[in-house]
C-alpha cells in the first residue's frame, strides 16, 4: 500500500486597508505592531519561511522553508500588502513554489483563491465569474504559471460556482467531508450515500456537471483536521506525526492520500510554535514511508476513480450551510453568551441593494465609453496589479469604443474603482464575528461608503439614504453603539475626504519633514512648485503651490496652500483651487513678513481672508500621519528635555556620587537625569561602535554607571538599534566574510545584550547567520587553507554557538 500525504494551509487575512488611501493605517488592538497584517507577518507567514528544527537543548539543526513542502493558497490581496510590506517573505512564497513546480513534476505547491473571499453560493454569477478571474490573474501574475487548484472562501460550494471553476479552468478544489451528499465508481449506476462526513477522505473525486466539463474534488480528513486546528497537537512534532498516522488504514488496499486542511495562521499565529511543529512533521515522515505530495501532483498520478455529488450552499464552519453570512443561524466566536446575529441578515440586504444600484449605474455609464462593460471589470484587475501609464494605455486601447479624453479616462478608472469596492464589501469575514460594530463589518461599510462617494460624478440619485434606513434595522449587541447607521455616520463617513484633504495633510507635515519636491504619500502623488516655511517664537508658517495627483482614478488639482501653527496641537490649514500667478508670491511675502514681526493673529486673519475656505487642524488628519506630526513635534520638546537633563546630571553627579557612597539616597529628580543622559550617550556610543569608531570599554563604562544607580537602560529604541546593528554587521560578513571588524562587532553587541538583559528579536538575525553558515562558509573555505584561517573559522563556529545554533 502506498501512502500518500497533502498537508493544505489556507493563509488569509480580510483587507483593511483604508478605501481613500489604498493602505492599512495602524490598529492599536495589533500593538506592539502597525496593524493586525504585520503582527500575523511576524507570528505566522514569515515563520514558515524559515522554520527551525531544533535538537533536544533547543539549538537549531536547520532552518527550513515550509511552503516548499506544503499545498498552499494565499489571499490576493493579502500577498499584494506583502509584496509591498515585507517582500523578502513574499519572495520566499513565490520561490517555495517554483521549487516545489521544479520537484513535483511542474506541479507547483501554490493553488488560487476567489479573489478576496467572497461566499460564493451567495452572490450572483457574473460576481462569481469576477471572483474567479481575478483569482486566477493575480495567482498567474505572482506565480508564473495558471493555477491548477482554487480555494473557494470557506469551501461555501455550490453547483453553479464549479461550473464557473470548470470553465475557466480549474480542476481542483477542496471541501470538508461532510460536504460530500453521496459517491459511486465512475461508469457505475448504484450510489452510496456519504451524508454526515461518512466519505473516505484519501481519495480523489470528481464531479460531473451540467455544462459537460468536471472538476475534481479532494475532502479534507474532518477529525484529524479539527485537531490541528483546536486540539493543541501542534504543541509537539510528535503527537502532530501520531495524529497524522491515525488518519492511514492497514485495510486500504488502494494508494491513500491524507489530506488535512486548516486556516494557515494555525502554523505559529494560533499556536506559537505551529510553525516549527509543521517543519519537524514535513523533515520525519517520509522516513515512516509516506511521499508529501501536492493535490495536483497526486491527480496527475492517481486520477479519480469515484464520482461525487455535493450538497449545494454549504461551508466549512457553519452548520447551517451559508446561514452565518445571511442570518442568525447560531453559530458565532462563543465569546459573547446571550447576543444575537439579527445584525447579519439586514447587513447582507443593504448591501445587495447597494451592489444593484451601483452595478445599474455602472453599466449604464461605462456604457457610453467601452465595448463591453463586464469585460473590462475582468481585465481591472491588470490595472489594480500593476498601476502604470503603460498599463492604462493598454487597457483603454483594448476596451475603449473611439479614443476618450483624459476626463473621460478618468471616469472610467472611478467606475472601475468603484466595482473592485463593490467586490469588497462582501469580504465574508463581515459575517463572521459576532457584532455589526466589530472592526469587519466597519471595513465593509468603509469599502461602501468609498464606492458611494465615486458614483457621485455620474448621478444624484441618493445611494447612501436608503442604505443607511437598512442599516437602521441591524441593532449593534453593544446598546450605546446603536444600529448599522449610528456605526456608519459615527465611524464611517468622517473619513471620507477629497484631494483638498490630502493636501492639508501634507501641509502641517511639511512643518516637520524636509518633502523632496516629488512625495508619494498612501496612492497621492504630490509635486511642490514652490514651497516657504520658516518658524519664530514656537509658530511656523508654510505656503506653497502644488499639484497633487490620485494615482489610481487619476484625478488631480492645482492648489496653493498654507498652514499656521500656532504651537502645540494648534495648526491651521488652508487650500484652494488655483494655478500660480504672481499675486500668490506677493502673497507669500507679504504672510512671512508680518509672520517674522511676531503678528501671528493679523496672519491667520488674512489668511481666513484671503483662502475663503473652512481650515483643517492637527484632529483632522490621518491616524498614522497625526500621530507621526504628533512624534515629530514630542521629538523638538525632548531636545529642550535632554539640555535640562544633561545640565542637572553633569552639574551633580559627583556630589550624588559622594552621597550614595553614604547610602544616602538620591532624589529621584537626579536619577531621571541620569537616566535620559546615560540612555543619550549609550545609544550614541552604541551608533558609533556600530560604524566602527568606537570600542566596546566605553559602552560597558557607561553600563556600569547604569549600575551604578541602579537604572534600568532597556528602551525600544535601544533594541531596535543594536538589533539592526547585528543584522547590518552579518550582512558585511556575508560580502566580506575575511575581515575582523563584523566579527568584533557582532560579539560586543551580543555582550552588551546580555549586559543589559536585552529581549532582542533573534529570528532575521538567525536566518542571515544561516544563509552565511550554508552559502558564504562553503565557499570561503573552499578557496582559503584551513591552517592559515583556523582563528576565523573557529570565530565563526563561537559566534554560530552564540547565536543558538549547533555547530558540531
Amino acid at each position: 500500500m502506498k501512502r500518500y500525504l497533502c498537508i493544505h494551509g489556507h493563509f488569509y487575512q480580510p483587507p483593511r486597508e483604508n478605501p481613500w488611501l489604498d493602505e492599512l493605517e495602524v490598529q492599536d488592538p495589533a500593538k506592539p505592531f502597525h496593524d493586525w497584517n504585520e503582527k500575523i507577518l511576524a507570528e505566522c507567514y514569515a515563520p514558515n519561511a524559515a522554520a527551525r528544527i531544533v535538537d533536544d537543548q533547543n539549538r537549531i539543526l536547520k532552518i527550513s522553508n515550509n511552503y516548499r513542502f506544503i499545498s498552499f493558497n494565499f489571499g490576493p490581496t493579502l500577498l499584494s500588502w506583502m509584496e509591498r510590506h515585507s517582500p523578502d517573505v513574499y519572495k520566499s512564497i513565490l520561490d517555495a513554489d517554483r521549487y516545489s513546480t521544479e520537484k513535483r513534476n511542474g506541479h507547483g505547491n501554490a493553488i488560487a483563491q476567489v479573489y478576496n473571499h467572497i461566499i460564493m453560493p451567495l452572490a450572483p454569477k457574473r460576481d462569481k465569474w469576477i471572483q474567479i478571474q481575478w483569482g486566477i490573474r493575480d495567482f498567474q501574475k505572482r506565480f508564473n504559471r495558471f493555477p491548477e487548484g482554487m480555494w473557494l472562501a470557506e469551501t461555501a460550494v455550490d453547483l453553479e460556482t464549479l461550473e464557473l471553476l470548470s470553465e475557466a479552468g480549474i480542476r481542483f478544489t477542496i471541501l470538508a467531508p461532510h460536504q460530500a451528499l453521496r459517491i459511486k465508481k465512475i461508469d457505475a449506476h448504484e450510489w452510496m450515500d456519504v451524508k454526515g462526513g461518512k466519505i473516505d477522505p484519501t481519495l480523489p473525486y470528481r464531479c460531473f456537471l451540467k455544462n459537460g466539463k468536471h472538476v475534481d474534488l479532494f475532502f479534507y480528513d474532518g477529525p484529524i483536521s479539527n485537531s490541528i486546528a483546536f486540539d493543541q497537537i501542534l504543541k509537539s512534532g510528535d503527537l502532530f506525526i501520531n495524529r497524522l498516522l491515525s488518519g492511514f488504514n492497514n485495510e486500504r488496499i488502494w494508494p491513500s492520500i491524507l489530506s488535512v486542511a486548516t486556516d494557515g495562521e494555525s502554523y505559529g499565529h494560533h499556536y506559537k510554535f505551529g510553525d516549527m511543529a509543521l517543519a519537524y512533521v514535513l523533515s520525519r515522515i517520509e522516513e515512516l514511508d509516506i511521499k508529501l505530495v501536492n493535490y495536483g501532483q497526486h491527480l496527475n498520478s492517481h486520477p479519480p476513480q469515484f464520482q461525487v455529488e455535493i450538497i449545494e450552499n454549504t461551508s466549512w464552519s457553519c452548520a447551517h450551510g451559508v446561514e452565518r453570512w445571511r442570518g442568525d443561524c447560531g453559530c458565532n466566536s462563543g465569546c459573547n453568551p446571550g447576543w444575537n446575529q439579527g445584525w447579519r441578515a439586514y447587513l447582507r440586504q443593504a448591501l445587495d441593494k447597494l451592489k444593484k444600484d451601483l452595478d445599474e449605474l455602472f453599466e449604464k455609464e461605462a456604457g457610453k465609453y467601452l465595448k463591453n462593460p463586464w469585460d473590462a471589470v475582468i481585465d481591472y484587475i491588470e490595472l489594480i496589479l500593476e498601476r502604470s501609464e503603460e498599463q492604462r494605455k493598454d487597457f483603454f486601447k483594448k476596451h475603449q469604443i473611439k479614443s476618450l479624453e483624459k476626463t473621460k479616462k478618468i471616469n472610467i478608472l472611478k467606475l472601475l474603482e468603484m466595482q473592485r469596492f463593490s467586490q469588497l464589501m462582501f469580504t465574508s469575514c463581515g459575517w463572521f464575528f459576532d457584532d455589526i460594530s466589530g472592526l469587519e463589518p466597519i471595513q465593509l461599510l468603509k469599502y461602501a461608503s468609498r464606492a458611494i462617494q465615486l458614483t457621485g460624478s455620474f448621478t444624484e440619485k441618493d445611494l447612501e439614504g436608503p442604505f443607511m434606513a437598512t442599516l437602521s434595522q441591524a441593532k449593534s449587541n453593544v446598546r450605546k453603539k446603536g444600529t448599522g447607521k449610528d456605526i456608519y455616520q459615527r465611524e464611517v463617513l468622517p473619513l471620507q475626504f477629497d484631494l483638498k484633504k490630502v493636501l492639508s495633510h501634507y501641509a502641517i507635515s511639511s512643518l516637520f519633514e524636509n518633502y523632496a519636491p516629488e512625495q508619494q504619500i498612501y496612492c497621492f502623488q504630490i509635486n511642490v512648485k514652490d514651497f516657504y516655511k520658516d518658524f519664530k517664537n514656537g509658530k511656523g508658517l508654510a505656503m506653497g503651490r502644488t499639484r497633487i495627483d490620485h494615482s489610481i482614478t487619476q484625478e488631480s488639482l492645482d492648489a496653493q496652500f498654507a498652514v499656521l501653527h500656532l504651537g502645540g496641537p494648534n495648526f491651521f490649514t488652508y487650500v484652494k483651487d488655483a494655478s500660480f500667478t504672481n499675486s500668490f508670491m506677493k502673497l507669500i511675502k507679504y504672510h512671512f513678513w508680518k509672520f517674522n514681526l511676531g503678528k501671528v493673529d493679523k496672519v491667520k486673519k488674512d489668511l481666513d481672508h484671503n483662502f475663503h475656505c473652512s481650515a483643517l487642524s492637527l484632529k483632522d488628519l490621518f491616524l498614522d500621519e497625526r500621530r507621526k506630526v504628533g512624534h515629530l513635534m514630542s521629538q523638538h520638546i525632548l531636545k529642550d528635555f535632554e539640555k535640562t537633563y544633561r545640565q542637572i546630571y553633569d552639574s551633580h553627579k559627583a556630589i550624588m556620587g559622594q552621597l550614595h557612597s553614604m547610602d544616602i539616597p538620591v532624589p529621584q529628580g537626579f536619577l531621571l537625569a541620569a537616566e535620559y543622559s546615560l540612555t543619550v550617550d549609550l545609544e550614541s556610543e552604541i551608533k558609533m561602535l556600530i560604524m566602527g569608531e568606537r570600542n566596546k570599554e566605553v559602552v560597558m563604562d557607561i553600563i556600569e554607571q547604569s549600575r551604578k544607580w541602579q537604572i534600568n537602560l532597556k528602551r525600544p529604541a535601544l533594541q531596535g538599534m543594536i538589533k539592526k546593528g547585528i543584522e547590518d554587521n552579518i550582512q558585511s560578513l556575508i560580502k566580506n566574510p575575511l575581515e575582523d571588524h563584523p566579527i568584533y562587532t557582532l560579539n560586543t553587541l551580543i555582550d552588551i545584550t546580555k549586559e543589559l538583559r536585552l529581549n532582542i528579536e533573534m529570528w532575521q538575525i538567525q536566518n542571515l547567520f544561516y544563509s552565511f553558515l550554508h552559502y558564504t562558509l562553503p565557499d570561503v573555505k573552499k578557496a582559503h587553507p584551513k591552517e592559515k584561517f583556523q582563528n576565523l573559522f573557529q570565530a565563526f563556529k563561537i559566534l554560530g554557538e552564540r547565536l543558538n545554533f549547533f555547530m558540531g
